[in-house]
């Protein structure tokens, strides 16, 4: 896994968390905290979508972002586990990994990348 997958991964690993910060911040640096990671998160995404198909990256960062909240409302927040989300998240995620083993990245941006 090269490193794009592996910043595509963080950002949607940010995602989650301000996601949660829009929901439970109450304070400044809590707020300062969430716009942080939506600034930093949302660069991650762009700078990666000019190395991978555009359509995939979006719909892993959101795919991923969206099984992460749910699980971390599960773990942390007291939403009630119920085995339907688990299993539509399965079903989300092999839908990501999927993504990921279909698609080709162009030689030329890769080429790009590795110079800089």
């Amino acid at each position: 896994m090269n490193t794009n997958w592996m910043k595509l991964i963080f950002a949607a690993f940010l995602e989650v968390l301000w996601v949660i910060g829009l929901t439970h911040a109450h304070d400044f640096w809590a707020w300062t905290g969430t716009i942080i990671a939506i600034i930093i998160s949302n660069y991650i995404l762009v700078t990666v979508a000019q190395v991978l198909p555009a359509g995939t990256v979006y719909a892993i960062y959101v795919g991923l972002g969206t099984a992460g909240t749910v699980i971390a409302d599960i773990l942390f927040f007291g939403e009630p586990f119920q085995w339907g989300k688990i299993t539509l998240i399965l079903i989300l995620l092999a839908g990501v990994i999927g993504l990921k083993l279909v698609t080709e990245e162009n030689d030329e941006n890769v080429k790009k990348e590795a110079v800089s």
